[in-house]
């Protein structure tokens, strides 16, 4: 995917920005190292600064079909999806609600940006008149992002669906939008957000399969010298009949997963979730030099990791 895309930057008030300044652009380079010298990195955590970032996070890259409420720095009130129909980045029902999909099928070098975009052109849209946002994602996206558009002390509550029924609510559907309903339901893995736990979902992705997949808020290498740590004691397991599978890494966070017996109903697992949550705030703020095991331990962990783009 090309990561060339630039954009302007707000100026200071002689029109010039200090090259050692951070890039307005939000990644947390300086100016002159990012937009400033011509190619825009990708900006490795979009979603920092948003309340519940880690479930941003699992929304975009691991959960089917789920929803949450966001607020406007105006007020308005704003639905945010996982995916809507067709993968688009946003809908405006007649009634005037408006939906935001997380999920979109190409991005650009900031997909806060991306959403930004998409949220700005549904506030700006009459009820029921299709969003317009221009080009968003690969062709690069010009719009605010979503931290200059959302309340950012309304925290994230998270609804997970068994299906994308919530897609027709409220709308006189007719035979072909139904029809992709039914496609997009038959394709939907069966997940489950756990209970009392922050970002850590259930999903079974065939009849024998089941695993645990927790997004973490902590850096990288603290929270792998963690898991390491755990590893080396035996004690990085959701119990019996578990095993740590590997990690994902996705927008600037580390996922965790866990093979779980298929057969075990999805919220048994929020109580040795909560157990191994425990375990791991005992040892994240651990500033003692690894041991040959655990470093050990931690060489095999990364070893299991791969990235998502």
């Amino acid at each position: 995917m090309a990561r060339t895309t630039t954009r302007r930057p707000a100026a200071s008030a002689t029109g010039e920005i200090n090259p050692k300044a951070p890039c307005p652009c939000g990644s947390g380079r300086r100016y002159k190292h990012c937009h400033g010298s011509g190619y825009a990195p990708p900006v490795r955590r979009p979603f920092q600064g948003l309340p519940g970032e880690a479930d941003w996070v699992a929304l975009r890259e691991l959960v089917p079909a789920a929803t949450a409420v966001l607020t406007t720095t105006d007020g308005r009130s704003v639905t945010l999806a996982s995916v809507l129909p067709g993968g688009a980045p946003a809908l405006v029902r007649a009634t005037g609600e408006i939906l935001l999909g997380v999920q979109l099928p190409t991005s650009s070098d900031d997909v806060s940006r991306d959403l930004g975009t998409a949220l700005a052109a549904a506030l700006a849209a009459p009820a029921g008149a299709p969003v317009d946002p221009g080009p968003v994602g690969g062709a690069g996206s010009a719009g605010p992002r979503l931290q200059e558009l959302l309340d950012l002390t309304a925290p994230l509550q998270v609804t997970v669906h068994e299906d994308f029924a919530f897609w027709l609510e409220g709308t006189d559907a007719g035979p072909e939008a139904r029809a992709a309903l039914q496609h997009a339901n038959e394709l939907a893995l069966p997940t489950v957000r756990l209970a009392g736990l922050d970002a850590a979902y259930w999903v079974r992705p065939s009849p024998d399969r089941a695993h645990v997949r927790w997004v973490r808020p902590e850096p990288e290498e603290q929270l792998l010298d963690a898991l390491a740590r755990l590893s080396a004691a035996e004690q990085l397991t959701l119990g019996e009949g578990t095993r740590y599978a590997g990690a994902f890494r996705a927008h600037g966070l580390v996922v965790p997963v866990w093979d779980v017996p298929a057969g075990t109903p999805a919220q048994e697992w929020a109580g040795p979730a909560t157990g191994l949550q425990s375990r791991l705030e005992s040892v994240l703020g651990s500033t003692e030099p690894l041991s040959a095991d655990e470093r050990r331990a931690r060489a095999g962990l990364l070893s299991r990791q791969i990235t998502l783009r």
